[in-house]
């Protein structure tokens, strides 16, 4: 069964969805905040935050080019929000001392270079490098875990990535996104993640979410995604373009609940239960006598019917099998036939 190991924790089908809580830059460059954003999370529950390392002059080109959900420049908000390798360093430090695994976007080289200095066990890579295979390449070179998300790609340009991650023998997962910010219910197409499943059979698949609630993550889980990332804030009311789509402590809270919850619950057979055995005993229904019944006598619907309890010998479903068959025995009104009481 495919699976891949992010710090010790297994992660596939087999084990409960990992819950990944986005924090990247929605501490908008304040230290403070990040820590207190690590500290509610772990207070939710959560196994691991993320964050986004930003090297900016390695990253890009100075521009004026203005994201859908932001009114600044993408430099202008990186320039603000980039961390330095000193703060990325206690973070890691303080997430990983609250039991969390501390986990980080690399948008560089130079980016990707100090997550490896610090020592980060996985690397997640986000879908606008999804086809950025230098790269992509340069991480895969580590050997370590990854977890790629993939939005704005179709499986053509997944495949090349996931070439460069087999030739590399890299341990990888699949997050099927939808870069749309935020994302109408109709665009998060779950489906997809079969999709990737059936193109990349040895992949882990989750489900990176912009919407703005939780239940399309609930709904992956049902579907067999191990991975579920949703931007995560202290607070709603905090300025950043990724606070609207972002899920706070109590809702990151469901859903980690949640999807546990519909772990445990998907997946098995359409059979009967040894737990239902109580249930059937009161739920179903016997033959009985709805009358005195004569030695000798047919059965019929004027004499035997169907009633609860399930106790008795013949349920409901043999009820057909004894009309016209004749009574072995005289039986009283309201007992439970018997097959005994039937001449064969």
């Amino acid at each position: 069964m495919k699976e891949i190991n992010i710090a010790g924790r297994k992660v596939g089908t087999a084990y409960p969805p990992l819950v990944i809580a986005e924090i990247g830059i929605n501490h908008e460059g304040d230290f403070n905040k990040a820590i207190r954003m690590i500290d509610d999370a772990a207070l939710s529950g959560c196994e691991c935050v993320k964050f986004q390392a930003h090297v900016i002059d390695d990253e890009m080109i100075p521009n004026n080019v203005i994201p859908g959900n932001a009114k600044e420049s993408i430099w202008d908000i990186m320039s603000r929000c980039a961390l330095t390798e000193k703060q990325d360093k206690k973070l890691k430090e303080y997430t990983e001392a609250k039991g969390m695994i501390y986990l980080s976007t690399p948008f560089s080289r130079a980016a990707a270079e100090r997550l490896e200095r610090l020592g980060v066990t996985s690397y997640k890579i986000g879908s606008g490098e999804c086809n950025n295979y230098p790269l992509i390449e340069h991480i895969a070179r580590y050997g370590k875990p990854v977890i790629l998300s993939t939005g704005m790609n179709n499986i053509a340009s997944v495949e090349k990535s996931v070439e460069i991650l087999r030739r590399f023998n890299v341990p990888y997962a699949l997050m099927h996104c939808t870069s749309i910010y935020p994302t109408p219910y109709d665009r998060v197409r779950l489906g997809a993640m079969q999709e990737l499943q059936n193109a990349f059979p040895d992949a882990v698949i989750g489900l990176s979410d912009h919407s703005m609630s939780i239940y399309p993550c609930i709904g992956a889980v049902a579907l067999g995604a191990s991975i579920l990332e949703r931007h995560f804030t202290s607070d709603k009311t905090w300025p950043g373009p990724d606070i609207e789509i972002s899920m706070t402590p109590d809702e990151l809270k469901e859903l980690i609940e949640g999807s546990r919850a519909i772990f445990l619950a998907r997946g098995g057979a359409k059979e009967i239960l040894k737990e239902e055995k109580a249930t059937i005993d009161f739920a179903y229904a016997c033959v009985v006598t709805i009358r005195d019944v004569a030695v000798g006598e047919r059965f019929t619907v004027d004499n035997i019917w169907v009633k609860r309890p399930g106790t008795g010998e013949i349920k409901a479903e043999f009820f057909n099998d004894i009309l016209g068959e004749k009574a072995a025995t005289d039986i009283r009104k309201d007992t439970q036939i018997t097959w005994s009481m039937v001449i064969p």
